[in-house]
Formats: structure tokens, C-alpha cells, sequence
């Protein structure tokens, strides 16, 4: 036990071979861990406060991960907004997706302590990733390859099952199809973008600026569209010569969907996935059905287990194949405030994952 701060000791905990430190208090009698908690409502930069709590103990059915690396997306921003439908009380940590080592589990969970694992996290209630410590239901912590960094872990589990539920089980798509990602620079639409390609649809993609075009053209589009200068139902329609897009993946909502609300093709079938603008996408019924259209809701938890699984193996088995590419950069932990600020200012490309500075097996995440 040492101390290198003045606060407090500190206890060298090792899961399996994960090594980490945790402060300890006057005594030793409960251990605490750093974390970035939101105590009141507003701007994340503003709110988010980096704080010791006391280190979080795993109830039935529920396991401990010592966190390495969590991934920031904008449901973290709208919970510090107070504007994010599964917003936990206050004081709350939150955090929903992080890669890390089980180092304590509850009563009914049968998981080897030192396992490596990628989770949805108990965000819900409060007990979020962003934190050296964190919750999350046994059954919705996922296996990671040896092959595949933490960092990556961290940044995979909630974008790439979504854009599977979507395209796959919702979106029905079908290869030559025309699919348009909407918000396709963000860590939700490059999923979709590369998971459409890798089905062998092809790719429109609607991001603002060259900067995040070229980033899309990188993950796969066969189609870019700067949504600051161009309009994207005429170019949407010029593309498909008049006919317009078979499938929409709107994580955006709002003005954006709007927009692409007026070139669906006959029989298409729009995808909503999440509201970054701030407000769902604005529907017309009468729209949908001059073109036999389908509004086609997604959302990741309303799976079984074993559907989870299946998911999670057949994605695993694209990213074996180098069809899904990694897009994570990685956050010093003590940065991540500013982090998250920049996810909710939408001036992020691609996937932000904050690390801890732990490692496993000796890998770098910074």
C-alpha cells in the first residue's frame, strides 16, 4: 500500500492479469474509485465533475468491471441534459458502454473472475462506466476476441448491434440496395455505413463539411453528401435516377430526416434509431403511405439473450475480416468531460473512447 496524492492510500488490485491502483480510505475499510458524476443538469463540460465514490458492489445477477476503456456517444450528453429517455436520478455516473476485467460478481453469475468482456453497463440506475469501477447485468456483458483491443471493445458493443438490429432483423436490406445514413461521420452512422457495405448495399452517406466526408469514403460510402451545401433529396434522386433510397438509418432525427423523409423509394422502409438533433424524426403518415413506405422502429434492448449472441458472433465474425474498421481515438480519462462536450456539439469524428490507463495483457490504449 502506498500513497501518491496525499488523499489517501492506495491498495494494487490485480484481476486475473489486469493490474490497477485504488485509493482506499483513511482506515481501509472501503475502497474508492474515481469517477465523473453528474450532480446537477446541464452542459456536460459544466456538469460533469471528476469525484471518489465508494467502489461499486455487483447484486445478483450483475457483475464488476475494472474499467479500461469506455465509450462516450451522445445518450451520455442528453443524460447530463436531462433530456435522454432512460435518464437514471441524480447523483449519477454515466457511461453505457466500456471494456474491462470482471473482478467481483453476484449471486447467479457464472464468470470467471479476470475475464475480459465488453458491456452495456447498469447506467440506468446511476452506476455508470465512467468511473474506474462499474456495474453491468451479466446478461449484457459480451465475450472479446484476443484479437481485438480494448479500445475497440469499448467502442463496439451498442453501434454495431444497433446497426444490425436495424439493417438486418428491422431494415430487411438486401444486397444492390440503396441505403442512406444519415449523421454517417458519428459513431452510430459509421457503424451502419460500414455494416451496409459489408451487405453489399450501397452507401449513401450525409455528413457536414469534407473533413467528415472523407472519414465516411474511408468507412465505405459509395456516395457523399455535404449536408451544408448540397440539397439531399436532389442529390439522393440524381443518384438513384429519380427513384430514390430503399432503406433511411436515421440516428439524427429532426431537419435531417426531414430531408430524407422526401426521397424514399416505393416499399422503403425508414429506420428510425435515435433523435442527436434533439428531436425524433418528423413524420407524415400521408407520406409514407403514397409510397407504401414503413417508419420501422429500432431498438437494441428489446432482444432476447440468445438473440444478443448471435448477433454479437456474426458481427464478430465481419470485424474478423477486417469488413467492420476500427474508428475509436482514444481519451485521457482526465479529459473526458471535454470529450463529451464535443460529442454533444456534434464536432466528433467518428467514435471517442476514453481510457482509464489501465491495460490488460500489457496492450496500449493510449
Amino acid at each position: 500500500m502506498d500513497s501518491d496524492d496525499g488523499r489517501s492510500p492506495r491498495l494494487s488490485v490485480t484481476a486475473g492479469t489486469d493490474t490497477r491502483t485504488l485509493r482506499a480510505l483513511p482506515g481501509g475499510s472501503v475502497r474508492v474509485v474515481r469517477a465523473w458524476q453528474v450532480e446537477r443538469h446541464g452542459a456536460p463540460r459544466d456538469v460533469l465533475r471528476l469525484v471518489d465514490i465508494d467502489e461499486p458492489v455487483p447484486g445478483t445477477g450483475e457483475l464488476r468491471l475494472r474499467v479500461i476503456a469506455a465509450g462516450i456517444g451522445m445518450p451520455d450528453a442528453f443524460m447530463c441534459q436531462a433530456t435522454y429517455a432512460f435518464a437514471p436520478p441524480l447523483p449519477f455516473v454515466p457511461g453505457q458502454e466500456v471494456c474491462g476485467v470482471v473482478d467481483a460478481v453476484g449471486d447467479g453469475v457464472d464468470v470467471a473472475l479476470g475475464t475480459r468482456l465488453m458491456a452495456v453497463t447498469s447506467f440506468t440506475d446511476g452506476r455508470g462506466g465512467f468511473a474506474d469501477a462499474t456495474i453491468a447485468p451479466a446478461g449484457s456483458a459480451y465475450r472479446v476476441p484476443d484479437t481485438m483491443t480494448s479500445l475497440d471493445a469499448a467502442s463496439f458493443r451498442i453501434g454495431y448491434s444497433t446497426a444490425w438490429i436495424g439493417l438486418v432483423r428491422r431494415g430487411r436490406l438486401e444486397p444492390g440496395e440503396w441505403l442512406l445514413v444519415l449523421g454517417a461521420a458519428g459513431g452510430s452512422g459509421a457503424t451502419a455505413v460500414q455494416l451496409g457495405r459489408a451487405l453489399g448495399a450501397r452507401v449513401i452517406a450525409v455528413a457536414a463539411g469534407p473533413e467528415k466526408l472523407a472519414f465516411c469514403k474511408r468507412m465505405g460510402a459509395e456516395m457523399l453528401i455535404d449536408r451544408t451545401t448540397q440539397s439531399v433529396p436532389e442529390a439522393v434522386l440524381a443518384a438513384t435516377e429519380g427513384r430514390g433510397v430503399d432503406v433511411v438509418y436515421d440516428p439524427v432525427g429532426g431537419e435531417p430526416a426531414a430531408a430524407a423523409l422526401r426521397c424514399l423509394a416505393p416499399g422503403s422502409r425508414f429506420l428510425a434509431v435515435g433523435f442527436a438533433s434533439g428531436e425524433w424524426a418528423p413524420i407524415q403518415v400521408p407520406d409514407l403511405v403514397r409510397r407504401n413506405s414503413s417508419l420501422v422502429g429500432v431498438y437494441a434492448g428489446g432482444y432476447t439473450r440468445a438473440e444478443g449472441e448471435a448477433d454479437h458472433e456474426a458481427l464478430l465474425a465481419l470485424a474478423a475480416t477486417g469488413a467492420l474498421e476500427t474508428f475509436a481515438t482514444a481519451v485521457p480519462f482526465d479529459d473526458l468531460a471535454d470529450a463529451v462536450g464535443a460529442v454533444a456539439d456534434g464536432t466528433v469524428i467518428g467514435k471517442m473512447v476514453a481510457v482509464t490507463g489501465q491495460a490488460f495483457r500489457g496492450e496500449e490504449t493510449t
